[in-house]
């Protein structure tokens, strides 16, 4: 065969995953947004048998053949095949050393233990999760042994979700965040100069919560001929082809910023996905580069654009529109104010921009020590409230509020949640970098304007898919590496001004 030959049955064979991959994620989206109970665990299975044969496809024979033909004759391909070829030798290097049996029993577990964590939550008690727990900790473990890792066990699972961080990195990194907003936070507890934030908890339907979550979402370009908004335990945005990126939301009727600006951060995720390349399509490049770069999408959505106060010059009367009897008596500048609240809390995805790091900080702790052997599962609850203790000054109330509170480690995705925080420090760096060609951003928000924010993140960050490595699209795009300054200078910058 000649290497064209080659060259198309590879690419056949990243269509079949993604076919395969594309059944799973309607499974898990069906999971997560009112299926059964009574059929979760066969569906668990099914989950379980489908992901192990995009396994065996991963890691056949011929799977391997095709890559190293490929990966030999580089010089003589396109561009964008050799970095798929390259990701595939990744895959089949990271999933080989894993026996296909082990995987298939950890993706049931997986899908088991998201069930049972929703009941443990829903009943507040962690120990009805703890033994699910245990297993997806120590199966890592064993995927650790498997894989080899450089200095720190952790850092195998850091690779997963963002290649290129390691321990050393971000311990850096969170040292130098922690350092200059511990004290601010502080500063910001004991000020006077406080928001009034009474009208928040007060009634705003749900009814009319989603209709404006409709409207945000058709106005930041949110394609709804390729998406839908649902509702869900824990908000999330998933692809389940690049014609279909789906958003889900939380409503809490005492609190409208659960689900408005929860569904404006799953917005991010999905406009992100929405606008990679079609080329990619069906190829193992049709994703997003990291789960960093992913949530910086979204944070500069949420916070950079909806929590600006030109936003509301343009948006507040939607607001009133749709809550007349909580808004009424509210000045627009008064609003503003009471969504840039900064105060400490329990819940993560509830949290505001300056203590929003911290959560994600104390959970990366919290991993690093379990895949250090430092903390058993039994000692997980303690060590988490300890630490809320220590950074932010509050205990958590219970477990629901504690340590049950998010669904990755269900999931088995350790090593996520310091996506989260890098999300965070890129899209300051990209926000920074962004003024120099659109220094009428402000102007643009307040006109609703967002298509122009919207194309330059589309060339920066969206259409490359997974062509670039996450460090590489933030060096391309703002022409420096991270840069963890820029996020310090935003957050002491915005809540100085507020509170100080």
């Amino acid at each position: 065969m000649d290497l064209h030959t080659y060259e198309k049955e590879f690419f056949d064979l990243l269509k079949r995953v993604s076919h395969y991959v594309e059944a799973i994620a309607l499974m898990h989206w069906d999971l997560r947004t009112g299926a059964p109970k009574k059929g979760s665990d066969d569906r668990a299975e099914s989950i379980g048998q489908l992901s192990a044969d995009v396994f065996q496809i991963q890691t056949s024979d011929r799977m391997k053949e095709l890559i190293d033909i490929l990966l030999a004759h580089a010089e003589e391909l396109p561009e964008d095949t050799v970095k798929a070829a390259e990701l595939a030798k990744k895959d089949y290097d990271h999933n080989k050393k894993i026996p296909e049996d082990e995987y298939k029993e950890y993706v049931i577990l997986t899908s088991k233990a998201e069930t049972a964590w929703e009941d443990a939550k829903a009943a507040s008690d962690f120990s009805m999760f703890a033994p699910y727990l245990e297993k997806l900790i120590d199966f890592n473990k064993r995927f650790i042994s498997y894989w080899g890792y450089e200095d720190h066990p952790y850092n195998a699972l850091l690779d997963i979700f963002e290649p290129g961080v390691t321990v050393k990195v971000l311990d850096q990194l969170f040292s130098e965040l922690k350092e200059a907003i511990i004290p601010l936070i502080k500063k910001v507890t004991e000020s006077g100069n406080k928001p009034d934030t009474s009208f928040i908890t007060k009634t705003f339907s749900k009814e009319q919560q989603r209709a404006l979550s409709l409207y945000f979402l058709k106005e930041f370009g949110y394609d709804f001929d390729g998406g839908r908004l649902d509702e869900t335990v824990h908000p999330f945005a998933t692809t389940i082809n690049r014609g279909d990126v789906r958003v889900t939301t939380r409503y809490d009727e005492n609190d409208f910023r659960t689900a408005i600006f929860g569904t404006i951060h799953e917005c991010g995720h999905a406009i992100y996905e929405q606008n990679i390349d079609e080329a990619l399509s069906g190829t193992n490049l049709s994703d997003g580069a990291s789960m960093g770069i992913h949530e910086s999408q979204s944070l500069f959505y949420e916070n950079f654009i909806a929590r600006n106060q030109h936003f509301w010059t343009a948006y507040y009367e939607k607001m009133v529109e749709a809550s007349p009897d909580q808004f009424q008596d509210v000045k627009r500048e008064d609003f503003v104010r009471a969504v840039n609240e900064a105060k400490p809390t329990f819940i993560r995805i509830e949290a505001d921009e300056l203590t929003y790091p911290l959560h994600i900080i104390i959970r990366y702790e919290i991993e690093k020590a379990i895949f250090s052997n430092e903390v058993t599962v039994e000692e997980l609850p303690a060590l988490w409230n300890q630490k809320y203790h220590d950074y932010l000054g509050i205990t958590p109330p219970s477990d629901a509020k504690g340590i049950l509170q998010d669904v990755h480690w269900a999931g088995g995705d350790f090593g996520y949640f310091p996506s989260y925080a890098l999300g965070y420090m890129y899209a300051a760096q990209l926000k920074h970098t962004m003024l120099d060609d659109l220094p009428e951003f402000d102007q643009l928000i307040e006109r609703g304007d967002f298509e122009p924010i919207k194309q330059w993140l589309t060339e920066k960050v969206h259409q490359h898919g997974r062509r670039k490595m996450p460090l590489d699209i933030i060096k391309d795009a703002t022409g420096e590496e991270l840069n963890v300054q820029y996020l310090i200078e935003y957050l002491v910058g915005k809540y100085s001004n507020l509170y100080l």
